[in-house]
């Protein structure tokens, strides 16, 4: 009987890369004119509530989205290569990617999952060399443009472990030699999913979780 594969699911935002992608993305666009101030105030305002767990990943990510009503996709795609290398590369971590390769060298599947916008995240799964992207798509309308909403659910909390769980079971993978990796308590339930997960510079209820459990707790570097 042939042997199940081994699969490794990376989170991105504050577990591969070391800022929140979001962030980075709002400081570009700002600094280019392409963002509005009132856009700008009211994701200050919504990322102080969810640093302190009031409002949720997911409806984080739902603000997020609205920066795209009426846009063209086709204009974020094409300088999102550029993007990457000059804004988002420099931000990888270290000791993440050291695990990235450890697992490509093991023939391990690996998947990056996140909340992140696929455009965005297609550069790094290409550079870093990852099997699969399990992510966010962005609803375009009849007219063409963006609709400022997610396209089916965003992949944040118990959606990203249904993503997880869906291509884990298309692919045939054994998830209990399997690795995760994740630094928020939304990352939970993926976490909770394979035999070997790994809290990465976790927030304070992951920490506490990670610690109870035992599970290992990376740092950046």
């Amino acid at each position: 009987m042939k042997r199940k594969s081994v699969g490794a699911f990376f989170d991105f935002d504050k577990t591969l890369l070391m800022e929140e992608s979001p962030k980075l993305g709002i400081r570009y666009m700002w600094d280019r004119k392409m963002i509005s101030f009132a856009y700008v105030i009211k994701i200050i305002f919504a990322n102080f509530f969810y640093e302190r767990n009031i409002i949720s990943d997911e409806t984080m990510a739902h603000l997020l989205l609205t920066f795209y009503r009426n846009r063209s996709l086709e204009t974020f795609q094409a300088g999102a290569d550029d993007y990457y290398h000059n804004i988002i590369k420099p931000h990888l971590a270290p000791n993440i990617l050291k695990r990235v390769h450890k697992h490509r060298e093991d023939d391990h599947v690996l998947i990056l999952i996140s909340a992140g916008i696929r455009y965005l995240l297609e550069p790094v799964v290409k550079d870093l060399g990852f099997d699969f992207l399990l992510c966010t798509d962005l609803e375009t309308g009849a007219d063409g443009l963006l609709t400022g909403r997610a396209k089916g659910p965003v992949c944040s909390g118990i959606n990203k472990k249904q993503y997880a769980f869906r291509l884990a079971n298309d692919l045939d993978l054994d998830l209990l030699r399997s690795f995760a990796y994740g630094n928020h308590h939304s990352d939970i339930p993926m976490l909770e999913m394979v035999g070997n997960p790994h809290a990465v510079e976790p927030n304070d209820i992951l920490r506490k979780i990670a610690r109870k459990r035992n599970w290992p707790t990376l740092t950046y570097y």
